[in-house]
């Protein structure tokens, strides 16, 4: 029996000749919908889903092989016989390793975003205490929050490591996918680069030597691979991590807070003056320090039940960066103690203020809780960068050894790509990371929004978990502001991260028509997965 429903064929689960358990699993699929049902009241399969079925079909079979292959194996080891498999070198399954459940998520995401308010001191010397606060208070609306729901949608849609990767491969083809992990790595090893230097930077005060030379190369180094290896270890263990240093971290504004009450002058908070604004160092500090929303989807295969963790563990961050934020620079503003001068206002003047108002054991803290969030920051990165080359590798984008997983369930090549590129570019200054980063950043964030939209158009009907409760005409109208915010960036950046970053571009247009020569001629392994299409996936009934 063969049946039209709109353009689709529909089919009788029967008459496509699939084993009775493969039928009972698909059963659930499509056992309430009455308009696609057969006249025996069994559900109709369409040839949109017939692939699907056929995935199903393999997978069955491939499980009756892999029991008959576990049942040999037991068989030779009650003989004691040596068994020596012909998978050795499959990285472990994925199945084996401790999932992320939601605290240490958000705690991941604070890192990927924020790691506290170290670095938006400048928003101050550029604007004034007024503009800083509104910028912290309003930027996320613009920025944050349409970044974090399209992270939400798209990461519940697709739960896997590829994150952006494969949303910008369903919806614009394989070769922009690949365009988009390159642009959205490198952005994250050049940001990565940040943190060891910014981690010495508040050491020197203590540790003088560590201030230049080759005993600060030696330090980058050591901290480098010191923390490379905390990845390593497992992801697990970094969220765990990143909750105790996220603690930490943020205590000691916390205490700052109720020690400057009495020294609270609020009128100090309104002081602005337009003339005297340099809208370019206001407007960078605000971007770098709330983007980096959808790092995280590149971890959505490491994550338990994606489809309800995800969208709470990036809400909960949102408000948490944005406190993490607001309330510090309410306090440095606020109090009649400090001085109100812009031109102090430079990378770590929140340990001077805490001189000020607590005393020298005060800024002690927050001079250790900034190095270790820094530290905090490299390891969330990290993790984030070396689990999308796994991600790529399974969809056939780079060579298969990317894929394999340690004994810890963590991509050792990615890792070590990763951290190469660290030590590479640790010689760079501050501004000069943070302007190429911003650059290549926002071309990625354009695909992005470009996906998110197309998919809405294109494939409707795919399960999302999550959808952000918008129209097709309201998701447009969502990511219009954040892009024109993204034009105002790449027309601010100088001449300099340009010409290097346009570079870095082409390398990366270069770059994947050389790997696809390479497999032509079989010079490296890659893998035969390239199902992005959402139209394979499981659609809602």
């Amino acid at each position: 029996m063969e049946a039209a429903f709109g353009t689709k064929m529909l089919y009788h689960p029967k008459e496509l000749n699939f084993p009775s358990v493969v039928v009972s699993k698909l059963q659930f699929a499509w056992n309430r919908n009455v308009a696609i049902s057969g006249g025996d009241g069994t559900p109709l399969i369409s040839s949109l889903s017939l692939q699907l079925c056929q995935f199903l079909l393999f997978s069955f079979m491939k499980q009756r092989v892999s029991a008959a292959k576990v049942t040999t194996i037991q068989m030779r080891e009650a003989n004691n016989a040596e068994y020596v498999g012909l998978e050795d070198g499959v990285s472990p399954k994925l199945e084996n390793y401790t999932k992320v459940s939601i605290i240490p998520l958000v705690f991941l995401i604070f890192y990927e975003v924020s790691g506290g308010p170290f670095g938006v001191e400048d928003s101050v010397q550029a604007a004034g205490p007024l503009l800083a606060l509104l910028g912290f208070l309003l930027f996320p609306f613009i920025w944050s929050i349409p970044e974090a729901l399209v992270t939400a949608e798209l990461g519940t849609m697709f739960p896997e490591n590829g994150g952006y990767v494969v949303w910008v491969s369903s919806a614009l083809g394989p070769f922009w996918g690949f365009q988009q992990g390159w642009m959205k790595w490198l952005s994250g090893v050049i940001d990565n680069a940040l943190y060891p230097v910014l981690f010495l930077d508040y050491l020197k005060s203590a540790i003088p030597i560590l201030a230049d030379g080759f005993p600060r190369m030696i330090a980058v180094l050591v901290l480098t691979l010191a923390l490379t290896y905390m990845n390593y270890r497992g992801l697990t263990i970094v969220g765990w991590v990143a909750i105790l240093l996220g603690v930490f971290s943020l205590l000691p504004f916390v205490v700052m807070g109720f020690v400057a009450i009495p020294e609270l002058e609020p009128s100090r908070w309104f002081v602005v003056d337009l003339k005297n604004v340099d809208w370019a160092l206001y407007l960078n500090t605000l971007f770098w320090n709330l983007n980096y929303w959808d790092s995280i989807s590149t971890l959505a295969g490491e994550v338990e039940n994606p489809g309800r963790t995800l969208p709470k563990a990036l809400f909960y961050a949102l408000i948490l960066v944005v406190l993490s934020y607001f309330f510090p620079l309410l306090i440095g503003t606020g109090a009649n103690t400090v001085p109100l001068d812009r031109t102090l206002w430079s990378d770590g003047y929140f340990s001077d203020i805490a001189k000020i108002l607590g005393g020298v054991w005060l800024r002690f803290w927050v001079q250790g809780a900034s190095a270790l969030s820094n530290m905090g920051m490299f390891v969330a990165e990290m993790s984030s960068d070396s689990f999308q080359l796994l991600g790529m590798a399974e969809y056939g984008m780079l060579p298969e050894c990317f894929a394999k997983r340690s004994r810890y369930g963590t991509p050792p090549i990615g890792i070590l790509f990763s951290a190469s590129g660290v030590v590479l570019l640790s010689w760079l200054s501050f501004q000069e990371i943070v302007a190429a980063e911003n650059f290549l950043y926002c071309f990625g964030m354009i695909m992005e929004f470009i996906a998110f939209v197309k998919l809405r158009i294109d494939q409707p009907l795919a399960s999302r978990p999550y959808k952000v409760p918008l129209g097709t005409t309201g998701a447009i109208v969502m990511c219009i502001p954040p892009t024109l915010l993204i034009l105002v960036v790449l027309v601010l950046a100088s001449l300099k991260v340009m010409v290097v970053s346009l570079f870095a571009i082409l390398i990366g247009l270069a770059l994947q028509p050389c790997l696809k020569y390479s497999e032509k001629k079989r010079w490296l392994r890659f893998s035969n997965r390239s199902d992005f299409q959402s139209s394979e996936r499981i659609i809602e009934p």
